[in-house]
């Protein structure tokens, strides 16, 4: 296939899951859906995608990019076609970087890298303290005036553990529609914790880490969203009580929101006693009863998205001993691909279901979903063509020497997983075609 086609006919394919059609793209839009064969091809690129399923551009609402400051783990222009390379349109990027981005002049520069690499819309999350110290509060009003238009503010990595800031932080958002984006893990209970306390801790002799340091947390803050009347989101929500903490909330009429990541709907702590530390991750993997949990959450509605918290790592940081590694593990390739496995060929979600949870609701949390460049819109006339083409019947083993993103520790290396991304179109621009990353030739239009 050519790379520089201004119009696509995606042929046969099946938007959502649903019936097979053909999906026009061109001038950035979705200019038509016709029946199979009906669409017209004069000038046209044609994608054979029979059997296909086409979704929203997916978005990541948690996202490590390490630049600036980290760029040997990761630059922004790696980690933004990894991310095109498994189906995302958008990512948000944690601000947990070198400066923090905790200031207008450090998301601006996040923002540019994004628009200059071209892979993927980026929109930075801003720090909630200034050097995610937890002391004092960043300039909040200042990164949501700014280019960048911050709406996502998180010190993830660490906790807002004090609850007087939060309380603030969750009062000044209020202000420009804002969000706080909490760590939940209480510091104190988790001291020198190296994994999920339990049965395999205790065994393998590791320092465990209470699922209650993450409960007391979500449920100290959705108390005081509700005390503010403000939105609170919950990052990669991991334990059985929290999904019941978040459950309660939401039937109270609280304003949360939660996320889990691909890694904890599908591994379990159990792989610790592997003392590979590429299964070493904050929050750490949890037990089969919590996976399940998490499964029923994201399938009743509980869990509303699905997030990646990319987090890459070099060799040196991870190929080490478990207790020296750093924690974190990379996700963004993978993402669909798990979601696939544990959730849609397990008949819990359909199609419609994963362009909510990976699409639409991160689209609306992070306020990306309106204006001329939006996201997780519908697959619809006139909507923009932002969008990933996928092949569910493929299967591949991962291999993290072959992973697009700068850093190779997936804890999938070795693993079949279902699905294939075949395609990605950013604004009906190609950046990934037949399996592969297509170069961006230029930065993206001005936003």
């Amino acid at each position: 296939m050519s790379t520089d086609a201004t119009r696509y006919v995606l042929r046969g394919v099946r938007p959502l899951g649903g019936d097979p059609a053909d999906v026009v793209l061109a001038d950035g839009v979705i200019t038509g859906i016709t029946a199979p064969g009906a669409a017209a091809v004069d000038g046209a690129e044609v994608i054979d995608a029979a059997d296909h399923v086409l979704l929203p551009g997916l978005v990541d609402l948690h996202t490590h990019l390490r630049e600036p400051g980290r760029e040997d783990a990761e630059t922004v222009a790696s980690g933004t076609r990894a991310a095109a390379a498994g189906g995302f349109t958008a990512v948000h990027a944690m601000a947990n970087t070198s400066p923090v981005a905790d200031t207008a002049g450090v998301v601006e520069q996040v923002r540019r890298l994004g628009d200059q690499a071209g892979w993927v819309d980026v929109h930075p999350v801003g720090a909630v303290t200034v050097g995610l110290a937890g002391d004092r509060l960043a300039e909040l009003g200042a990164m949501a005036d700014s280019a960048a238009r911050v709406r996502v503010f998180s010190d993830d990595g660490k906790c807002v553990s004090d609850p007087v800031l939060m309380r603030r932080a969750l009062e000044y958002v209020k202000s420009f529609d804002g969000v706080v984006a909490q760590h939940a893990q209480e510091p104190r209970l988790t001291e020198g914790a190296q994994m999920n306390e339990g049965v395999v801790s205790a065994e393998i002799g590791l320092t465990g880490w209470p699922a209650v340091a993450e409960e007391a947390i979500i449920a100290r803050d959705v108390l005081l969203a509700e005390h503010v009347g403000s939105r609170l989101h919950v990052c990669h929500l991991s334990t059985a009580g929290s999904v019941e903490i978040v459950r309660w909330a939401k039937s109270r009429g609280i304003d949360v929101t939660a996320e889990v990541t691909p890694h904890h709907l599908i591994l379990t702590d159990d792989l610790a006693r592997t003392y590979d530390p590429a299964y070493k991750v904050n929050p750490p993997l949890r037990t089969a009863a919590d996976v399940e949990a998490v499964r029923a959450g994201l399938a009743d509605g509980t869990i509303d998205i699905v997030a990646t918290d990319h987090a890459p790592h070099t060799r040196e940081d991870k190929d080490c001993e478990w207790g020296a590694a750093a924690f974190g593990m990379t996700g963004l390739e993978t993402a669909l691909a798990v979601v696939q496995a544990t959730m849609v060929d397990t008949g819990r979600l359909g199609w419609s279901d994963v362009a909510r949870v990976l699409s639409a609701t991160p689209a609306r949390i992070g306020r990306v979903d309106s204006g001329p460049h939006a996201q997780g819109r519908p697959i619809a006339e006139g909507e923009p063509a932002n969008l990933t083409l996928l092949d569910p019947a493929a299967t591949r083993t991962v291999s993290g020497a072959q992973q697009v993103t700068a850093s190779a520790n997936t804890p999938f290396a070795g693993r079949e997983l279902p699905g294939r991304v075949v395609a990605t179109f950013l604004r009906g621009r190609a950046t990934v075609l037949d399996g592969a990353p297509v170069p961006a030739g230029g930065t993206v239009s001005a936003r």
